[in-house]
């Protein structure tokens, strides 16, 4: 079970990334649990505060070039 502490994303691409993020709105937005929106943010929020990104400029670098 230890590596499960070990889990990252640095294997995802961008465009992976992206799609799991799109697919928590989908989701949120087809079921209304709120569940799926948190986690989505919840997300974002992490990877805007590592990166000192703000999330329409990271939302944006997703979206560029896909």
């Amino acid at each position: 079970m230890e590596l499960i502490d070990q889990v990252s994303i640095n294997a995802l691409s961008k465009k992976d990334l992206l799609l799991i993020l799109k697919a928590l709105e989908y989701t949120h937005e087809n079921t209304g649990l709120e569940d799926f929106i948190d986690l989505r943010n919840s997300i974002v929020k992490e990877i805007c505060f590592l990166t000192e990104t703000a999330e329409i400029d990271f939302i944006n670098y997703l979206e560029s070039n896909n």
